[in-house]
C-alpha cells in the first residue's frame, strides 16, 4: 500500500491533526505532588507539620543501583517523606549520601533555578501573623496585595519566605471570583482552617514559548491562564526591583490533576541567571515534580524526539514500588528545571 502524498485526499479534520500534531493524546494525567531535595528531612517535616500543618503520609528509605539510574546519583542512599495538605502532596528527600551542596547565599527570585510552592491560605493577616511567630525567614517585604487594574491578578494576596533551607515558599490568598472556587469553598466550610492545601508550583523561565513546546507540546498539559504583573507591589511580593512578568499556568489534562505548573518570565529585569549546569538531584536547589503518566515508553520517546535532558540514564523499572510507582524518568525542562514521570 503506497502512502498518501496528497494530503487534500485525507478528511480536512484529520489533515489538521496531522500538521499540527494535535492527534497525539495528552500523557501527563496528573501532578502528584513537588519534591524538595532537604538537608535534614527530620527539621523539615517539624517545619512543615507544625508552621504550616501539613500532614505525615510515609516515609522509606532507598538504595541501591537503580535508584542511582533514576536520579542520576552514583552511591545515593535516600530518605524520602510524603506530606499532605488538603488533597495535595509534597515529598521531601534527604541523601544520607552523598551529601549535595546549599542554596546559594545569593540566589535570586528571577534567577532560572527558581521555585517555588504555592500554599493557599484563608486569611492573610492571621497567616502572616503565624509566620512571623515562628520566624520564618521573609523573601517578600512583607504580604502584598495586588492591584484591581490588573484584571487577571488584582485582588490576590500573596508573601513569600523560605523554609530552613532556603527553598522559596508562598502564601497566598484568592479573592472571590479567582482561583479555583474549591479554595473558597474550604475555607467557608471550617473557618478555624487556616492553610488550605497547594494551588501550584511556579518556577522561573527564560522564554515562555519554549517552555510550552516542553509542557504543552510534548507532555499534553493544557494552558490555563495568563497574566503580566508588574509595578511596587510585585517588585515586592518578589523582591526584584523592577519586576515585569508574564505568568502563565497550566493544568494536567484530568479535571483533578493536582496542583499546577505556572512559569514566571521575567520580561524586566532580564539577569537572572542560568541553573547550574552541573546541578544534582542531591543539591539543595534541585526541586523534581512529580507528574502521572499511563505511558511512560511514549514519554520516554518524546522526550527523545524533542531533544529534552534527561537525568535519569534512561527508562528506570525499580525493584519495588515502595515509593508509589514501578517505573520513571527524569526529565529537566528548557531551563533544568526536573520533571520527574511516573507509570503507576
Amino acid at each position: 500500500m503506497k502512502p498518501f502524498r496528497n494530503l487534500s485526499l485525507l478528511p480536512i479534520a484529520l489533515c489538521l491533526l496531522l500538521v499540527t500534531g494535535l492527534a497525539q493524546a495528552p500523557l501527563v494525567t496528573a501532578v502528584d505532588s513537588i519534591g524538595l531535595t532537604v538537608s535534614d528531612v527530620d527539621r523539615s517535616v517539624e517545619f512543615f507539620s507544625k508552621v504550616l500543618f501539613f500532614e505525615k503520609v510515609s516515609e522509606v528509605e532507598v538504595t541501591g543501583e537503580a535508584y542511582e539510574h533514576l536520579q542520576g546519583v552514583f552511591g545515593l542512599r535516600m530518605r524520602v517523606v510524603r506530606m499532605r495538605l488538603g488533597d495535595e502532596f509534597i515529598e521531601l528527600t534527604e541523601y544520607l549520601a552523598p551529601r549535595g551542596r546549599p542554596i546559594p547565599a545569593d540566589a535570586r527570585s528571577n534567577d532560572h533555578s527558581f521555585q517555588h510552592i504555592a500554599i493557599i491560605i484563608a486569611d492573610m493577616a492571621r497567616a502572616y501573623q503565624w509566620l512571623r511567630k515562628n520566624k520564618v525567614e521573609h523573601a517578600s517585604t512583607g504580604p502584598q496585595r495586588l492591584p484591581d487594574w490588573n484584571k487577571n491578578a488584582g485582588g490576590i494576596e500573596a508573601f513569600y519566605f523560605k523554609d530552613p533551607d532556603g527553598h522559596a515558599l508562598e502564601i497566598l490568598q484568592f479573592p472571590e471570583g479567582k482561583g479555583d472556587a474549591k479554595w473558597q469553598r474550604l475555607a467557608k466550610e471550617d473557618s478555624n482552617r487556616l492553610f488550605l492545601g497547594i494551588d501550584h508550583t511556579a518556577m522561573v523561565v527564560s522564554d515562555t514559548e519554549a517552555s510550552l513546546k516542553f509542557y504543552r507540546d510534548t507532555l499534553g498539559m493544557r494552558l490555563a491562564g495568563t497574566s503580566e504583573n508588574y509595578g511596587s507591589e510585585q517588585e515586592h511580593l518578589n523582591n526584584v526591583f523592577g519586576a515585569r512578568l508574564r505568568i502563565t499556568a497550566l493544568r494536567a489534562a484530568s479535571p483533578h490533576g493536582g496542583p499546577g505548573i505556572e512559569f514566571l518570565e521575567y520580561l524586566a529585569p532580564r539577569d537572572g541567571r542560568p541553573a547550574p549546569r552541573d546541578l544534582k538531584a542531591n543539591d539543595l536547589q534541585h526541586w523534581q515534580t512529580k507528574l502521572v503518566t499511563d505511558d511512560l515508553a511514549s514519554v520516554a520517546v518524546r522526550v527523545r524526539e524533542g531533544k529534552f535532558d534527561m537525568i535519569s540514564s534512561g527508562l528506570v523499572q525499580l525493584p519495588e514500588p515502595v515509593l508509589g510507582f514501578k517505573r520513571s524518568l527524569l526529565v529537566r525542562d528548557p531551563d533544568a528545571h526536573a520533571m520527574q514521570l511516573i507509570e503507576r
